[in-house]
C-alpha cells in the first residue's frame, strides 16, 4: 500500500489496487539505480505522482475491476517515470518492468506449454472468461478495457481477441506518455514466451485502432509466418515474412 500524503491534499486509498509486492521491488531498483537517499525522494515523487493520477482519472473500479493489476500497475509504471530525475530511454526499463508484471507467466511455464493442445484450449477459455467479465465490467466503468473475444481455431489451434479500448493508452495519450507506453505493452510478448507460446500482435491501441491478440505455441507452423520487430514508436509488433523465391 503506498502511504497517503496528507499534505499533498490526496485523500483516495491506493490499497488493494495492485499487488503490494511491486513496492518492494521498485524502492529495490531505485535504490540499486540512485543509491539510497536518492530513491526516497524519487519514491515521495512517485507516490505524489500516483495519487495524482487516482484523482484526476476515471473511476475504473479499484480492485473490484478484473484487470486492476494492469491498469492500477500501468498507473505505478507512469508515475515512476515521471519521477526519475535523468529521464532514461525505454530501453533502460523493459527488462525490470516485464520481470515486475511477467513474474506469474514465468513461474506457470514451469508446467504450461502452449505447443500441447490441453493448454492452448485451456488459456483459450481462461481468455474467454476474462472477455465475458471485461464484457460486464464495461457496463459498470465505461473507460475500462473493451474487449472482443473471437472463437477458438481449433485448426490453427490459436486463440484470438483484441481490445478497442485501452485505459493505459488513454492515459498515455492524455498525460503525453505515449513514448512510456511500450514499457507495458511490451510485456505480453515475454509473458506469452515464457508459457512456450508466441504472441502475434500487429498493432496496440498506443499505435493502432486496436490491441490484437492471436496466441499460439511456439513450435506451431503459424509462428513462424511472423517475425517480431520494434516500430518507430518502441512498441514491440509481428509482420508477416516475406517470402522470397530462390
Amino acid at each position: 500500500m503506498i502511504i497517503m500524503n496528507d499534505k499533498a491534499g490526496f485523500s483516495r486509498s491506493t490499497k488493494g489496487l495492485y499487488p503490494r509486492k511491486y513496492n518492494e521491488k521498485v524502492k529495490k531498483w531505485l535504490v540499486e539505480r540512485y543509491g539510497k537517499d536518492k530513491a526516497e525522494r524519487i519514491w515521495g515523487c512517485l507516490q505524489e505522482n500516483y495519487l495524482r493520477f487516482l484523482n484526476e482519472l476515471p473511476d475504473y473500479g479499484g480492485a473490484k475491476n478484473g484487470h486492476a493489476s494492469a491498469i492500477y500497475g500501468g498507473f505505478l509504471i507512469f508515475s515512476l517515470y515521471q519521477a526519475l530525475p535523468d529521464q532514461p530511454k525505454i530501453e533502460e526499463l523493459q527488462d525490470f518492468v516485464q520481470n515486475l508484471f511477467m513474474e506469474p507467466f514465468t513461474k506457470l511455464g514451469k508446467v504450461v506449454d502452449l505447443n500441447k493442445p490441453f493448454y492452448m484450449k485451456l488459456i483459450n477459455y481462461v481468455f474467454t472468461r476474462v472477455g465475458d467479465r471485461d464484457r460486464k465490467d464495461i457496463l459498470k466503468y465505461p473507460d475500462g478495457f473493451i474487449n472482443v473475444t473471437e472463437g477458438y481455431d481449433k485448426e490453427h489451434l490459436a486463440s484470438r481477441y483484441y481490445f478497442t479500448q485501452c485505459p493505459n493508452a488513454e492515459i498515455a495519450k492524455r498525460y503525453g506518455l505515449l513514448h512510456v507506453l511500450p514499457l507495458m505493452c511490451n510485456c505480453d510478448f515475454y509473458g506469452i514466451s515464457q508459457i512456450h507460446g508466441k504472441l502475434v500482435r500487429e498493432g496496440t491501441c498506443g499505435n493502432s485502432s486496436r490491441c490484437d491478440y492471436l496466441v499460439i505455441g511456439d513450435k506451431n507452423p503459424l509462428a513462424s509466418e511472423y517475425e517480431t520487430v520494434t516500430d518507430k514508436d518502441g512498441f514491440v509488433v509481428s509482420r508477416r515474412v516475406e517470402f522470397k523465391a530462390e
